[in-house]
């Protein structure tokens, strides 16, 4: 049985997990730049071309490796910087390309994403909290991108997709870009207030406003967000009713990104004391349980449900018990309250069971309704963000963002030496 999320003795279970997670990746750099898709057994599939979000979420975590003192995460680190300065980007229209592949070729088709370029806006906060060279210019590029392309003022909240040459926005909006926004911009804030930037507090203000509006979304949809919209911010509720598994536009609501916004709206509640935003996250939370959890009489949390809570993808993916587990720890941490430590713990036990691959390392991204591995949606073990932040987040308070907390020395050391 796994502990309370609070004591001393798992702290060092999880620094030990830690460990062994950014072992698994010691072969994602790609040379000339870039950060490789796993497969299975952390060995590089170059099929799958070099991708933007991957190569930004390796290069946010080999940063905090880099600043937990993990063996090999520097040169990891600086080769997907290295992608993100290189092949990634593009030099003619500005901003990042979704992919390259296997040929240098980047993918134009898929237009610039909101998504991408979050991950970019994370990747440099974080490397530039880690000192890793370039990293700053990085972020000051990130940062204009992401405010003249991407940021509409008018509605407060981001724009979802472009297309190659920044000439023609979509009209679709989406609410999952939107959460990876509230976490870039309060890293991004971070980053700026460390290296002393007058203008950390507008990207909080921008973060808080999104928070606020993805709180008030769920009060009108019984606490299960709308993840697709027009571009007045309409809910599209039918959207991908008949390719219901999409990897990034499922149909339905997502418990997982319930679990995940439940831990974001703690962050900003943490900045700024609204308790409204308190109320959301429990609200939020307990939803995704009620839905999310056994729904089918399994274990495992069900991928997407239909908007009266019934399942309709059966998957179990990993990053949603990753984010489950923080949004426990983070929520216990806030309130107190034993029920958040309980699942907290039933949650880990339930990825030790299925999830922690100790064979081949790093943690199944993908079950079956039974619990059994598959890959119908995520082949391999793309990366390791979720699973590491799984490890890091419930050591550490709400603010400030991981790698800011990192840099501060706000890691407990003294019970879990070092990761």
């Amino acid at each position: 049985m796994t502990p309370r999320p609070d004591a001393p003795n798992h702290h060092l279970r999880l620094a030990a997990e830690c460990r062994r997670l950014l072992a698994f990746g010691e072969r994602a750099a790609v040379p000339g730049g870039g950060a490789a898709y796993l497969d299975a057994t952390g060995t590089p599939d170059p099929t799958q071309g070099i991708r933007t979000w991957i190569t930004a979420r390796t290069a946010h975590v080999y940063s905090l490796g880099a600043m937990l003192g993990a063996p090999g995460s520097e040169p990891i680190a600086d080769a997907a910087l290295d992608g993100l300065r290189g092949p990634l980007r593009d030099a003619e229209h500005g901003g990042w390309f979704h992919a390259v592949d296997a040929d240098g070729r980047p993918d134009r088709e898929a237009g610039k994403s909101c998504y991408d370029h979050a991950f970019v806006l994370l990747a440099a906060s974080s490397a530039a909290l880690a000192d890793r060279p370039g990293a700053a210019d990085l972020l000051e590029e990130a940062l204009a991108v992401y405010r003249d392309r991407f940021w509409d003022a008018e509605a407060g909240l981001p724009i979802d997709t472009w297309d190659a040459a920044f000439t023609t926005p979509e009209p679709y909006r989406g609410l999952n870009a939107t959460m990876h926004s509230v976490e870039a911009l309060l890293a991004a804030a971070d980053a700026l207030e460390v290296l002393g930037a007058p203008e950390a507090g507008a990207w909080r203000d921008r973060a808080a406003g999104i928070a606020r509006f993805a709180a008030d979304l769920a009060s009108r949809h019984h606490d299960r967000l709308p993840e697709h919209f027009g571009p007045d911010w309409t809910p599209d509720l039918d959207l991908n009713r008949d390719r219901p598994d999409d990897p990034f536009k499922p149909f339905g609501a997502t418990p997982g990104h319930g679990l995940e916004w439940s831990r974001m709206l703690l962050q900003v509640e943490a900045l700024q004391g609204d308790e409204a935003l308190l109320h959301a996250a429990v609200r939020l939370f307990d939803r995704a349980v009620e839905d999310g959890w056994a729904a089918d009489g399994a274990e495992g949390f069900v991928y997407t449900v239909d908007w009266e809570g019934r399942p309709v993808v059966r998957q179990r993916m990993h990053w949603v018990v990753a984010e489950a587990i923080a949004a426990a720890a983070a929520l216990h941490r806030r309130t107190g309250e034993d029920r958040f430590a309980d699942w907290y713990t039933a949650w880990w036990d339930y990825a030790d069971r299925y999830l922690v691959d100790l064979a081949e390392g790093s943690w199944r991204h993908e079950l079956d309704a039974a619990n059994a591995p598959a890959t119908a949606v995520w082949p391999g073990k793309p990366d390791l963000y979720h699973a590491v932040q799984a490890t890091l987040l419930p050591r550490l308070p709400p603010v400030p963002t991981l790698a800011r907390a990192l840099r501060e020395g706000l890691l407990p050391t003294a019970t879990e030496g070092t990761p």
